[in-house]
């Protein structure tokens, strides 16, 4: 495997792997030099046609600790206002010799395109891709996962995956890139998935998907579940109206303070709730979800640091004769 495109073509035995080595690389974080030589020498460039944060500064973080020089690419400013096409930007980096190829992208498939078409020799990562796949997400999100199940089954995290994990997805899952991929992770990786939303926001053929599909958020938590991800609504792709209003919306399927309080009234319920980001809180999840101990919010930020670097390195620096290699 060159390029990490999807988590759908993931091979359970390399996601494991991914996880595994992102353990070691989450230990570099914690040294007064947080720093390895892997990359030097090597170029990676951050190329993002859309805004980001979280995921533009944990990829330059994630190449800096592993000694690569880093290019930050945005379409803002650059020739790509003056009409450039992808083709002939790809074409410029691969004049200035990068080594590897981040790109975050408003246009599904644009980075399988960008891998297949032979415009560039250098592994691409997708950081998103419209409403496709943002499979590094879904790997931090998987590696958050695997270290609270390890916990709660009392074993060693390295090696394990997620087998007999319940996990909730809810929010707008049919502009979510987020939510596609975990879905064909979580469940590569053994964990059994519901989707919660109403029903204007889940795809058409979602219910040939392999997981659950409910409408009540409620009757979901009183089954069980082990987490329970909040997504965002993402207005800037919703041109109708898929709700009454957004009130509506947070009554019905938000993570409010009273769904919290009942989660806490059980005794013996280590459910954590996770999110993506960037997060509107009083919408999707009050501040009291999204700041109460359940929460792992800002754990997966400093996860998906260690996970990029195990991409990174895995992608740039592992031989590709080596069986097994990614």
């Amino acid at each position: 495997m060159r390029h990490l495109l999807s988590t759908a073509d993931l091979a359970r035995a390399d996601a494991i792997r991914i996880l595994d080595i992102a353990e070691d690389m989450a230990a570099v974080g914690t040294r007064e030099v947080k720093k390895l030589p892997a990359l030097r020498g090597r170029t990676i460039v951050n190329l993002f046609f859309e805004d980001s944060t979280r995921t533009r500064i944990s990829f330059e973080a994630a190449a800096k600790r592993l000694s690569a020089d880093v290019i930050n690419f945005s379409a803002k400013g650059s020739s790509v206002s003056k009409g450039e096409s992808l083709k002939d930007t790809a074409q410029t980096l691969k004049a200035i010799g990068a080594d590897g190829v981040v790109i975050r992208h408003g246009s599904s498939g644009a980075p399988a395109r960008l891998a297949a078409a032979g415009w560039i020799d250098a592994p691409v990562v997708n950081a998103g891709d419209g409403t496709h796949e943002h499979p590094t997400q879904a790997l931090l999100d998987a590696f958050t996962l695997r270290n609270h199940w390890a916990k709660v089954q009392g074993v060693e995290s390295t090696g394990s995956d997620l087998t007999g994990m319940r996990v909730v997805i809810v929010g707008d899952i049919l502009h979510s890139r987020v939510a596609r991929s975990n879905l064909w992770l979580l469940r590569t990786l053994g964990a059994e998935v519901t989707l919660v939303a109403p029903p204007t926001l889940l795809p058409v053929g979602a219910a040939a998907w392999p997981c659950t599909i409910s409408y009540d958020l409620d009757a979901t938590l009183a089954a069980g579940a082990d987490a329970v991800m909040m997504l965002r609504l993402q207005a800037e792709r919703q041109h109708a109206s898929f709700f009454p209003s957004t009130r509506e919306y947070s009554r019905i399927w938000g993570f409010d303070d009273a769904r919290l309080a009942a989660l806490d009234a059980q005794p013996g319920r280590e459910t954590i709730i996770l999110h993506p980001g960037p997060m509107n809180r009083g919408l999707e999840i009050s501040s009291a979800a999204a700041d109460s101990p359940r929460s792992t919010v800002l754990e997966q930020v400093s996860n998906g640091v260690a996970v990029r670097m195990a991409v990174l390195y895995l992608l740039l620096s592992a031989d590709p004769q080596q069986p097994g290699s990614l």
